[in-house]
C-alpha cells in the first residue's frame, strides 16, 4: 500500500484493483501490461486482457515463483508494482538535511530505472511524476524534480523550498521569487561560490533568459562540471528522452536553484 501522505493519483497506480483475468478490459489491465513490459515481459499495452497478456502474466509468475495461472491476483499485482513502492521507501536517517535527502531520493529512483512504457511520455512512472497524467505532451523532467522535493520534504515534515511544478519555466520563476535562483553565468565568472549551491541542487538548461528547456537534480559540482540524476532524458542528454538516468553536464547554458 502506498504511504498515506502520498496523493491519490499515486495510490491508483499501486492499489490492487481486484483479480484480473482473460477477457477484462480496463485501465487496470493497462497497468498490468505496462508493468509486465517494465519487468522485461514484453506484451501489447492496449487495455485488453487477451491470450497474449495471459501468457505474459504466466511467464512473469513463473520467474517470480508465483502461482502460474495467468490471472493477476494480489500477490502477482504486488510483485508487478514493487518498483514504485521501492522509490517511496523511507529515506532518512533522522536529522538529514533537505538537499542530502533529495539526493538520496534521486538515487533511490535511479536504482529502479524509471522508463516510459507504451508510447511517448507514457506509463506508470510518467503518471507518478506528472500528477496522474501521461501522453506525448507531458514532458516530465520538472515533474520528476518536483516529486523528489515533495518526497524529501514529506519525510522531514518541512515546507517545500519552492512550490514545484511540471514546467521548467515555472520552477525558475518560483526560485527567483524565493531568492533561490543562481544564474550559471555568475558561477562561470566567479561571482558566486560553488558551495553556495549546497550538496545538491536543481539545474535548468537555459535557452534564453526567460526560457528553460530541461531540468534535473545536480550534485558534485567540480569546476565547470557537475553530476546529475534527471528524468525524461537519455544517454544523449535529450530533453525528451525516455528514462531516469545519471549524466555529467557542464555549467555553461545552465542556471540553478538552491534547495538547502
Amino acid at each position: 500500500m502506498m504511504p498515506p501522505q502520498y496523493p491519490g493519483y499515486l495510490a491508483k497506480e499501486t492499489t490492487f484493483p481486484g483479480q484480473l483475468a482473460n477477457g477484462a478490459k480496463s485501465m487496470a489491465v493497462r497497468r498490468v501490461q505496462e508493468w509486465l513490459c517494465f519487468h522485461g515481459v514484453q506484451t501489447s499495452v492496449d487495455n485488453g486482457f487477451g491470450d497474449a497478456t495471459e501468457q505474459a502474466v504466466k511467464s512473469f509468475q513463473t520467474v517470480r515463483g508465483l502461482t502460474t495461472n495467468g490471472k493477476v491476483d494480489a500477490n502477482t499485482w504486488k510483485a508487478l508494482v514493487a518498483p514504485l513502492h521501492a522509490v517511496v521507501a523511507d529515506l532518512s536517517p533522522p536529522g538529514s538535511a533537505l538537499d542530502g535527502l533529495c539526493l538520496r531520493a534521486a538515487r533511490q529512483h535511479l536504482k529502479q530505472h524509471p522508463i516510459e512504457i507504451g508510447g511517448d511520455n507514457r506509463g506508470p512512472w510518467v503518471r507518478a511524476y506528472m500528477n496522474g497524467n501521461d501522453g506525448p505532451g507531458w514532458f516530465w523532467c520538472a515533474g520528476f524534480v518536483t516529486f523528489l522535493l515533495s518526497q524529501a520534504t514529506l519525510q522531514l515534515g518541512v515546507a517545500m523550498p519552492i512550490p514545484g511544478s511540471i514546467s521548467c519555466d515555472t520552477l525558475a520563476a518560483q526560485a527567483r521569487k524565493a531568492n533561490r535562483y543562481v544564474s550559471g553565468t555568475t558561477l562561470e565568472k566567479g561571482k558566486a561560490a560553488p558551495d553556495a549551491l549546497g550538496k545538491c541542487f536543481i539545474f535548468l538548461v537555459r535557452r534564453s533568459s526567460s526560457d528553460w528547456t530541461h531540468t534535473g537534480l545536480g550534485f558534485n559540482l567540480q569546476g565547470n562540471t557537475f553530476s546529475t540524476i534527471e528524468g525524461n532524458t537519455n544517454d544523449d542528454g535529450g530533453r525528451n528522452g525516455f528514462e531516469v538516468c545519471s549524466r555529467t553536464r557542464s555549467v555553461p547554458e545552465k542556471d540553478f536553484i538552491v534547495i538547502a
